[in-house]
């Protein structure tokens, strides 16, 4: 077994070999990691099962489904990705002709969340190596089962002087970060995200971070209750409420606030049943820690619906507050699980109020028919991105970028982007050789009115 440094030593000199920028070989052990993937379908809904108690559905349409649908992505369009793109020259350097280069930054480090720990670690992976990487990946410690597959698979397909999982907790996450990378990309707490920053800037590397927040969902009074009950039934509880893009919290307008409470109330019921805990589509929670603490978040609030918790089996039933204290520790923290705060508001100043006294959100959400609000909302407020009426689907579409801004993140990937993400654009301009404007060359004398009329004309 190598060690960490010789591990990345290794990596080092396979990437010096230029191996890796041979777009063919790239295209190939894809090929091979979707085969391996596709042979493990159902180890990968068991491990999840195991890990979270995830139907195959679920683990399907969120996880399953969009690695392949991203390896896809990467097999139909690599070849076209990794191409010099031609870019308009400018007068002040003609003749020539000036280009983009696509160059991979080199050794990439990996850091994956728990909570979507199989499409979370293998998708940036997938696209470090479409831009040319070797890649360290760490999986979850907290996701023993997915993170041992992911583990397998990597080790079936890639020799880890190229790809390497490497499975640890702290002293291991520590120990790589202790290393000189040359792209660190981490999915995960706003805490620990500050650990990344700080270990990345001592070596001056360039990261992708994504966090989370308290992501806010406006409702005013122009939807329809029943609609929204029902999609944000399925947006927050996906998962068990453990998604960093899910509605954190709703603020509703007050004079519809009671009936989409008896909406969600109603829908909850029928999509997981009269006992919830017995429900197969309704996941746990990650562990007991992450279950005390939200037990710890429902004390002293006004629980409206749900609050059962069972610590033995990591059961937290999807849970309605009304009005918790912006103060209470529900509010001071992203909640990362099936309880939903309902805030109310009466004029766009409350709305102000309550949004401005967090940090930037890595999503927002607004359901509304009035197209005047809509647009204040989006172009008042930071966030890294979201959606209007419907919660998570900015996830879905790999043409949109993902990421957060100020404390829920900073650098975005998805489909293309995920590529340039894992990608340095190298400028290069091809200077033509046929004639030589003698206007930049000494003596400068009686040059400096002619130069500034060209730097007016082509600019």
């Amino acid at each position: 077994m190598n060690t960490i440094p010789e591990l990345l030593s290794e990596q080092r000199a396979f990437f010096k070999s230029q191996k890796t920028k041979d777009v063919a070989y790239r295209i190939n052990l894809l090929k091979q990691l979707k085969s391996e993937i596709e042979a493990n379908e159902q180890a990968v809904y068991n491990a999840l099962k195991a890990d979270f108690n995830k139907s195959e559905f679920e683990t399907f349409i969120s996880e399953f489904g969009l690695v392949i649908s991203e390896i896809n992505l990467v097999l139909k369009n690599l070849k076209r990705w990794t191409k010099p793109k031609r870019i308009k020259s400018s007068m002040l350097t003609f003749p020539s002709k000036s280009y983009i280069y696509k160059e991979p930054f080199g050794n990439v480090l990996v850091i994956a969340p728990w909570n979507y720990p199989f499409l979370l670690a293998i998708e940036p992976v997938i696209m470090a190596i479409a831009a040319g990487n070797t890649v360290v990946l760490k999986p979850s410690e907290l996701t023993s089962n997915t993170s041992q597959l992911i583990t397998n698979i990597i080790e079936k397909v890639f020799p880890k002087s190229y790809v390497a999982s490497v499975q640890g907790g702290v002293d291991v996450a520590t120990e790589l970060l202790d290393q000189k990378w040359d792209y660190i990309f981490f999915t995960g707490s706003v805490p620990v995200g500050k650990i990344i920053a700080k270990a990345a800037a001592k070596h001056l590397t360039p990261v992708t971070l994504e966090l989370g927040g308290k992501s806010p969902c406006i409702i005013d009074d122009s939807v329809d209750v029943s609609l929204v009950a029902r999609r944000l039934t399925w947006g927050k509880f996906l998962n068990a409420g453990q998604t960093c893009i899910a509605p954190d919290y709703l603020i509703v307008k007050s004079n519809i606030k009671q009936k989409l409470i008896e909406a969600l109330k109603a829908e909850i019921t029928k999509r997981y049943g009269e006992n919830p805990e017995k429900s197969v589509d309704l996941p746990r929670i990650i562990n007991e820690k992450n279950t005390l603490r939200l037990a710890n978040m429902l004390k002293g609030v006004n629980v409206i619906f749900g609050g059962t918790i069972n610590e033995n089996s990591r059961y937290c039933a999807p849970t309605l507050v009304d009005e918790p204290d912006l103060t209470s520790d529900m509010m001071q923290d992203e909640i990362f699980g099936p309880i939903l705060p309902i805030l109310s508001y009466n004029t766009e100043k409350d709305i102000e109020t309550i949004i401005w006294n967090f940090e930037k959100p890595l999503a927002l959400y607004v359901f509304s028919n009035t197209k005047s609000f809509i647009k204040q909302i989006l172009n008042k407020y930071s966030f890294g991105g979201g959606a209007i009426n419907d919660p998570l689907i900015q996830f879905g579409n790999h043409k949109l970028p993902f990421g957060g801004v100020g404390a829920s993140g900073m650098g975005a990937y998805h489909g293309k982007l995920g590529f340039d993400a894992f990608s340095h654009n190298k400028s290069i301009i091809k200077r033509g050789n046929w004639t030589d404007p003698p206007i930049r060359y000494a003596p400068y004398k009686g040059k400096l009115k002619l130069i500034k009329k060209m730097f007016k004309w082509f600019s």
